[in-house]
């Protein structure tokens, strides 16, 4: 049976992988000061992004997604591991993407480490894990 304390995280874990889905969907990229530790190692290079730390993402994703006419995130299938104030996360992401001449659907996957930090629960890494990338129009 799941202790409140572990509820607890799981739930305040998913709701921050919503916010950054939020904040990146609404393009506002200071949002996810409250889903990253300032010092968080963020890879997206298995889809083609970059390697850096929460601020290099942040001014990265602001020059490059408005080449994009549209794109949402949808994330689910959470595998949370909770250990005390540690945490590690496998989730599901399926983000279109479009611009004037084509539309991209892309599967991939979110490798998080979490930790418990006063202000709540913060990605302090991030890897992808492609699933798939296909043009779709």
């Amino acid at each position: 049976m799941l202790s409140i304390e572990e509820i607890s995280a799981r739930l305040e874990i998913t709701q921050a992988l919503t916010d950054y889905s939020t904040a990146v969907d609404a393009r506002r990229f200071g949002d996810l000061d409250r889903v990253f530790t300032a010092d968080a190692r963020i890879d997206y290079s298995a889809m083609g992004g970059i390697v850096g730390d929460l601020a290099e993402v942040q001014a990265w994703l602001g020059e490059v997604l408005p080449a994009f006419t549209a794109y949402c995130h949808l994330v689910g299938n959470h595998d949370i591991t909770v250990d005390g104030t540690r945490a590690r996360t496998r989730t599901l992401c399926l983000n279109p993407m479009q611009t004037d001449s084509s539309t991209h659907l892309l599967g991939l996957w979110y490798l998080d480490a979490w930790t418990l930090t006063d202000d709540g629960w913060r990605i302090t890494a991030r890897s992808l894990e492609k699933c798939f990338d296909a043009r779709v129009a």
